[in-house]
């Protein structure tokens, strides 16, 4: 009887993952040296479908699910998480574009490459803002636009001058990229800054961060609110980061010799540290599989939206301890800048540690709802 495990079922629309990982792979120490994705890579990317996976169908997207996200962001992440973090970016961005009004959908999925068009983003508040009409202008600096060298257009966030939180879609040849990423992990996702001097936006090409966050489209509820996927894509690689980080601690344990001249695959140590990391790192795809699954349905529970920026947290945290945990188990072998291991471990605490994946905020969100719940079903049975 064959012990073989089932060949996994692609569903359909999910992004081909076979192809740019093996090109990911063969390129991951020049996408670390580069501190940008190779334009292989990028092509493979391009190629994969990720940015048409989230984007409309009326466009010529999947409007794909977010489970299918996950699990191939993982896997590309177990090639180069570099590569997985931008691909998630593309894919996410997909998402929040369909928010902008119809004119300006149109617009920046009407032209070639169409759906599998890049998009980068800088949405925190930053520069400023000026009314032109009934659009607006921008001008100033926003960092840590992801793979921003790769994208035909950039979507920047800003408060108007009448304190709107706003997000506006920039065309690539309104701004400029200036070289300012240079970060101990992720080093090959390019994050740089973008600069703006006086570019007129109109108002096609913008949307309210709060349509964003209540997945208001068009004036109607029709997408999954944003804070029940925000940080999933960004805490994706760092899994698949973190499952090549075990998978290479265990091939090297399995070889190795120790000083005693016993093999370390006897050290109760070295087994106790691939035991815990190896959970930790099943309780995190636990905890993203159940939020993308959540998502998925189109209409998750207060409860499942109050939980999921809390578990894309505490996810963060888990696979930060794992990959922690084999790093120390290493040895100054694995600590060599040719290893695998220690780039995971760069990778996976520079993933961990976006301002998404905090915990204390999530906690907040999460513990008010819970004491709120409570309260109200304490106070219904007082009423009985």
């Amino acid at each position: 009887m064959s012990t073989a495990a089932p060949a996994r079922t692609v569903p359909p629309h999910a992004p081909r993952t076979a192809e740019l990982g093996a090109v990911a792979a063969r390129f991951a120490e020049r996408t670390e040296a580069l501190r940008a994705l190779p334009a292989e890579v990028v092509g493979a990317l391009r190629d994969a479908g990720f940015a048409r996976h989230l984007a409309p169908t009326a466009h010529g997207g999947a409007d794909g699910s977010y489970s299918v996200l996950l699990h191939a962001v993982a896997e590309i992440g177990e090639s180069c998480a570099a590569t997985a973090w931008n691909a998630a970016v593309y894919a996410i961005l997909g998402r929040m574009a369909a928010h902008l009004p119809p004119a300006g959908r149109a617009e920046i999925w009407g032209a070639e490459p169409g759906a599998d068009a890049l998009f980068a983003a800088s949405i925190a508040p930053a520069g400023q803002v000026v009314r032109d009409g009934d659009g607006y202008r921008l001008s100033g600096t926003w960092p840590f636009a992801s793979g921003v060298d790769d994208a035909a257009w950039t979507l920047l966030g800003a408060f108007t001058p009448e304190r709107e939180y706003r997000f506006f879609m920039v065309p690539r040849a309104a701004y400029r990229v200036l070289d300012t990423w240079d970060n101990v992990g992720l080093a090959g996702t390019g994050s740089h800054a973008v600069v703006l001097d006086d570019v007129p936006v109109p108002a096609r090409l913008t949307c309210a961060q709060a349509d964003l966050m209540a997945g208001v489209v068009d004036g109607e509820r029709t997408l999954v609110p944003f804070k029940a996927v925000n940080g999933l894509t960004f805490v994706a690689p760092a899994l698949g980061a973190s499952r090549a980080a075990l998978r290479d601690s265990a091939a090297r344990l399995a070889g190795k010799t120790e000083i005693t001249g016993k093999p370390a695959r006897v050290n109760p140590a070295a087994q106790t540290a691939l035991a815990r990391a190896g959970a930790e790192i099943d309780a995190a795809a636990l905890l993203l599989e159940r939020a993308a699954a959540a998502a998925d349905t189109g209409s998750p529970t207060s409860l499942e939206l109050a939980r999921a920026p809390r578990d894309f947290a505490y996810a963060a945290e888990l696979l930060g301890s794992a990959v922690d945990r084999l790093f120390r188990t290493g040895g100054a072998r694995t600590q060599h800048t040719g290893r695998s291991v220690q780039r995971a471990w760069r990778d996976v605490n520079c993933a961990a540690g976006h301002a998404v994946l905090q915990f204390g905020a999530a906690a907040g969100v999460y513990a008010d709802h819970l004491m709120d719940a409570e309260s109200a079903r304490n106070g219904e049975q007082n009423d009985v």
